[in-house]
This record gives structure tokens, C-alpha cells and sequence, in this order.
């Protein structure tokens, strides 16, 4: 299996620097006070968003416990400290390529393959899938119970609600898109034959798949034998359902704080308002769009969102620094870490099984 080792191309930093550059112009064409940002920022409580970038870690882990949850039912066995580093591996990918939706998760296949062999790969994705079909439950209903809070008290606009109805809409295809997928058997088949066939025609026969396409095939058939083990054993689907909104919860507490942390007044709209965007901006994140550190787009459509249910500009721009500060920046810098805690690990391994002898 090849190596997930990230390559840092022009696009990591280039992407990054035009997506700081639209949302400082679009702060800068709405007339956004910066010096007031700036003001609010100094005066902010250094206790309490402490406690947001907390949140972080608590987030990571129950994520990571969730999915360990599905891993363990299918007999893979992973710590508690690797299925929880192999967590931020992928987060690390996630923001530097540009394809957020599959990237850390193709990660955590690779390492638990080389921990443990490409026989365990087919189980990995199962639980992988499994993990992401429920991670876009939580978020759905996230989207509806937030709309559904705002309704209520008369005070969700009509872009907001016509947008969060799209991406229901959207979320809701992709699920119902998955599940089949999950189910049909025959489908997977075909689909590796199509795509395998599609290869061998563009290289005009110069690659042969026969031994890929059969190492695909098994893969697929343990793929499918772990989904049915999924479907008969629904209180392990409820346990990390359970855990993957605790960590969801988490996530969202760390706006809530942030808004705190700058004295804007707690109430249970402001919830509201918070479940809403960040349902919204995390449905959009999982778009890849090709840029890196998911720097630019989230952040304006986060600013605006806040703006639209009501939120003051200037808080809605200070919030989104402050949030996005966590959310990204600090995720990085741990997650960067971890990658090169675990590959230096890795090498280290690889010298001691060659200085004792061992393949």
C-alpha cells in the first residue's frame, strides 16, 4: 500500500493565503469595524476560550471512540491512544489536502494496514463507512432541530431556511446513495468491474488488473460480510451514534463558548443559531473544493450566517476569527505533531525489524 506521506505543492500555500485575502475583502466590503475585532479580541476571557480549545481534544477523542466502537465489533483490534492518534493523522490530511471528504479517512485505512496487514483493509472501510453515514445522521438532524428552534420564535429567514432545506435535501440523497451502496452487493461488483475495464481500455490493454481486480473483489466481499455484522448488532451502530453526537455536542459547544468568551449574552436562541451555522458551514466543508486548511469559503459563510440570523457583524466576524482559530489553527499545529510523532515511530519500527532480522 502506498505511503499517505503528504506532498506540500504550491496549493498549500498559495490556496490558503487567496482564502485569507476574500475574507479580509469581504470584510472590507461590508464595512466590518476591524479595529473593533482586534478590540474585542484583547478583551476577550482567556478562561473560558480556554476551555473551548479544550473542547478540541474532548471532540477529537469521542470521536475517535466512536469509531474504535465499530472497529472492535469487527475484531480489529486498536488501542484506545492509536485509534485516537490515528484520528489526528487524518485530521492533519484533511487540512492540508484538498479533498477533506475522503482523505482522512483513506489515512486511517493506510496505518491500520500497516500496523496490521491489507487483510484487515476491507473491515476498516466498513467501520469507516459506517462511522460517515452516522456522523451525516447527526449532522442532518443538527440542520433540523436547529431551523425547527428558530421557526418556532419566528426569526429564520427565508435564504437560511431555503439553504438548510437544500442541504437536508442533499444530505438526505448521498445517505439514501451510501446505504444502497452498502447493501447491494452486486452493485460494488459491478462497479469494480466498470472501473477496473475503464482503466485497461485508457492504457490500451498496457494494464493488467487481474490480480487488482481480485484483490478488490475480496475486499468488497469483507466489506459486505461487515456491513451485515453492522445490521445485526444495532446497539454497537447505537453506542457510536451515541458517542459521535457527544462529540458533535462538543464541537458546538466551542462557538457557544467563544461567544461567551467575548461577553455576548448566553441564551437559548443563541444556541439555536449556533446549531444551524455550524451545521451548515460543516455540510459545506466536506465539499473538496481543492483548498487547503479549508481557509476562505467557511469562514465568510460563517460570518455571513451569524450576520443573517441576527448576530451583529462585528460579533459574527470575531466569533468566526476566534472559532476558526480553534477549529483550524490549533487542530493543525496538534495534528502536525501527531503525524510526525507516528511516521518517526513507524521508521523506528522498520530499523528494528531489520537489525533483529525480521520482514
Amino acid at each position: 500500500m502506498a505511503s499517505t506521506k503528504p506532498k506540500i505543492t504550491w496549493k498549500t500555500v498559495i490556496l490558503p493565503l487567496i482564502g485569507i485575502a476574500a475574507f479580509i475583502l469581504y470584510l472590507y466590503l461590508f464595512k466590518v469595524d476591524v479595529p473593533e475585532i482586534v478590540a474585542t479580541v484583547q478583551t476577550a476571557d482567556a478562561i473560558i476560550y480556554s476551555a473551548a480549545a479544550l473542547l478540541i481534544f474532548i471532540d477529537t477523542f469521542l470521536y475517535a471512540m466512536a469509531w474504535r466502537v465499530l472497529l472492535t465489533h469487527l475484531s480489529v483490534k486498536l488501542s484506545i491512544s492509536k485509534a485516537y492518534l490515528y484520528v489526528w493523522y487524518g485530521t492533519f490530511l484533511d487540512l492540508i489536502i484538498p479533498a477533506e471528504s475522503i482523505s482522512g479517512e483513506i489515512s486511517r485505512v493506510y496505518l491500520v494496514a500497516r500496523d496490521q496487514g491489507n487483510a484487515e483493509s476491507g473491515k476498516v472501510v466498513a467501520s469507516l463507512v459506517v462511522h460517515r453515514l452516522i456522523s451525516m445522521s447527526v449532522n442532518l438532524v443538527t440542520i433540523i432541530i436547529g431551523i425547527s428552534l428558530l421557526l418556532a420564535e419566528a426569526s429564520l429567514g427565508s435564504l437560511i431556511f431555503n439553504l438548510s432545506l437544500f442541504l437536508i435535501g442533499s444530505t438526505l440523497f448521498f445517505l439514501i446513495l451510501i446505504l444502497l451502496l452498502c447493501v447491494r452487493k452486486d452493485w460494488t461488483l459491478k462497479m469494480i468491474d466498470w472501473v477496473s475495464g475503464f482503466i485497461e481500455r485508457a492504457s490500451m490493454r498496457r494494464w493488467k488488473l487481474k490480480n487488482v481486480r481480485g484483490s478488490l473483489v475480496k475486499a468488497a466481499e469483507i466489506f459486505h460480510d461487515s456491513m451485515r455484522e453492522f445490521r445485526r448488532s444495532l446497539k454497537v451502530v447505537a453506542v457510536s451514534t451515541f458517542l459521535s453526537g457527544l462529540s458533535w455536542l462538543s464541537y458546538l459547544a466551542i462557538s457557544y463558548m467563544v461567544f461567551l468568551a467575548i461577553r455576548f449574552p448566553a441564551s437559548f436562541r443563541l444556541w439555536s443559531v449556533v446549531l444551524v451555522t455550524q451545521a451548515i458551514v460543516t455540510t459545506i466543508k466536506s465539499i473538496p473544493l481543492g483548498i487547503p486548511f479549508e481557509v476562505g469559503l467557511p469562514e465568510i459563510t460563517m460570518t455571513a450566517i451569524y450576520a443573517v440570523l441576527s448576530i451583529p457583524l462585528n460579533v459574527s466576524a470575531t466569533v468566526t476569527i476566534l472559532t476558526r482559530v480553534l477549529t483550524v489553527w490549533l487542530r493543525f499545529f496538534v495534528a502536525f505533531a501527531v503525524q510526525q510523532y507516528i511516521e518517526i515511530q513507524a521508521v523506528r519500527t522498520s530499523f528494528e525489524r531489520i537489525s533483529t532480522g525480521k520482514s
